[in-house]
């Protein structure tokens, strides 16, 4: 199995609006026993359900999520564990493991909702240590520090990376953005400013 695919606990740190998409949040999770934070870009409608229940509103209507702990309940299903287990081109892949006392079945989700009904069920929520090394941001007091070296080899301009708009600053300058990102608790841009870095690792 390998240490690249140990489990490692997450918890919700934090849950901020985006500055740079509007509708769009950051969803922060951080490892319970590191100071590494994993942020995910998710809808607003997300956001809120997840928010709803962090601090235990209620809304008038069952949202989409409290149905589905009702429906999971009336037939003895529970949610044992989240987990993010795959990362692929900034996409994060989450599956819930539920049981009925009889066995185990897994259900693939997006994130969001996977994380909007691990906050009903007061489930745990873990990911892979893969996935904290590629797309983890580290923080250090209050400084936030990259976790991987990222080559500063100059990078040939392709027509594809300049979706972000961050393609034509060099790879030093990204990595300063993403520390004036991280001070601003601007999750979502410091995201977009990762994905850059390692889509330029990648290539």
């Amino acid at each position: 199995m390998g240490n690249n695919m140990k489990k490692i606990k997450l918890d919700i740190v934090g849950l901020s609006y985006s500055q740079t998409q509007s509708g769009a949040y950051a969803l922060v999770l951080g490892e319970v026993s590191g100071r590494r934070r994993l942020p995910i870009i998710i809808g607003s409608f997300e956001a809120q359900a997840i928010a709803i229940e962090i601090e235990k509103m209620t809304p008038s209507r069952p949202l989409t999520h409290d149905l589905f702990k009702s429906f999971a309940q009336a037939y003895h299903i529970e949610v044992q564990e989240v987990i993010i287990y795959n990362l692929v081109d900034g996409i994060f892949y989450a599956k819930l493991i539920c049981s009925d006392g009889k066995r185990n079945v897994e259900i693939d989700a997006r994130t969001s909702d996977a994380i909007a009904v691990a906050v009903r069920f007061d489930c745990p929520i873990f990911t892979y240590e893969f996935i904290l090394s590629t797309a983890g941001i580290v923080i250090e007091g209050n400084d936030f520090v990259y976790l991987e070296n990222i080559n500063d080899t100059p990078e040939e301009k392709t027509a594809t990376s300049s979706v972000s708009g961050y393609s034509s600053i060099s790879t030093d300058e990204l990595k300063t953005k993403l520390q004036e990102a991280l001070a601003e608790e601007s999750y979502e841009k410091a995201a977009k400013i990762r994905d850059e870095l390692n889509r330029r690792k990648a290539s």
